[in-house]
């Protein structure tokens, strides 16, 4: 039939490239078969290992906390909420303008809380002998809750990126008539940095573990399977309120400045790891 149409060179050329497709494509399925035939004792050990082993580490980096956070809240009542709003602003402009006066920049000053709620107050009402012509009394209205008005709460949040100034500007804070202060806490600003150390310490002396236990028992190690990281929380030493969150009442007098030492920071990794086992 190609002959007829192709000729009976056209025929002889489709022939020859048939075949030559055909030998190509018989290769090249023999091959895959092989590939598959060669992984077929793999199968599974990649996700579940006959043998494994488990081995830990842990690692420290100590750091000097460079910055310094804390918090201060303004309470206000008013009649409205705007006039509630009003009376808050002022005392919390004031404030910032101390703080802003201290070289804190605006980056560093947020407000982490702003609320307004209404403020009821119960009014019992005077509740006479009520007599029905039966002789009989009956109960009367025990009174309801009255809007008296509304109450403003915002609390900013402050870094301190010079721990020096941290007395003298809660100080400041304190002669602002706030509410309250609290949180004053000192933190590492790069963290990462000493996580990064503590873990690298974690890892090297769990591969250290992997190698002697190895030898003990008289494998060797194969690729790792797993990998588990626990920790990374700072720990306080020190004295003072350096360590934490600490809460100070604060009056219309300035409080006397105090010191305020920062301590040092533990920054602490766990980690595990998962060998296979030759």
């Amino acid at each position: 039939m190609f002959n007829q149409f192709l000729g009976e060179e056209g025929a002889k050329r489709v022939s020859k490239w048939a075949a030559i497709s055909l030998i190509l494509l018989s290769a090249f399925l023999l091959m895959k078969v092989i590939a598959d035939f060669k992984r077929l004792p793999n199968i599974g050990r990649e996700i579940y290992p006959q043998s494994t082993i488990m081995v830990s580490g842990k690692g420290e980096a100590y750091a000097i906390p460079d910055i310094a956070t804390f918090s201060f809240s303004v309470v206000e009542l008013g009649d409205t909420v705007k006039q509630a709003q009003e009376k808050a602003d002022q005392k919390i402009n004031k404030t910032l303008a101390a703080v802003r006066e201290s070289g804190i920049e605006d980056k560093d000053i947020k407000t982490t809380s702003y609320n307004v709620y209404p403020k009821y107050e119960w009014n019992q009402t005077p509740c006479p002998m009520n007599i029905a012509s039966n002789g009989l009394s009956y109960p009367c209205s025990s009174g309801k809750n009255v809007l008296t008005g509304y109450e403003v709460n915002q609390t900013i949040t402050v870094k301190v990126r010079d721990t020096e100034k941290v007395g003298d500007l809660v100080t400041k804070v304190g002669a602002a008539s706030v509410s309250n202060i609290s949180g004053v806490e000192f933190t590492v600003d790069d963290r990462e940095k000493y996580v990064a150390e503590a873990r690298a310490e974690a890892i090297a002396e769990a591969k250290v573990k992997a190698k002697e236990l190895a030898k003990q028992l008289g494998v060797r190690l194969g690729k790792m399977m797993y990998y588990n990281e626990n920790g990374n929380y700072p720990m306080y030493y020190g004295e003072g309120m350096g360590g934490g969150a600490k809460d100070m009442a604060v009056s219309s007098v300035a409080p006397v400045r105090a010191e305020l030492p920062t301590g040092e920071s533990k920054i602490t990794s766990d980690v595990s790891i998962t060998y296979e086992i030759k």
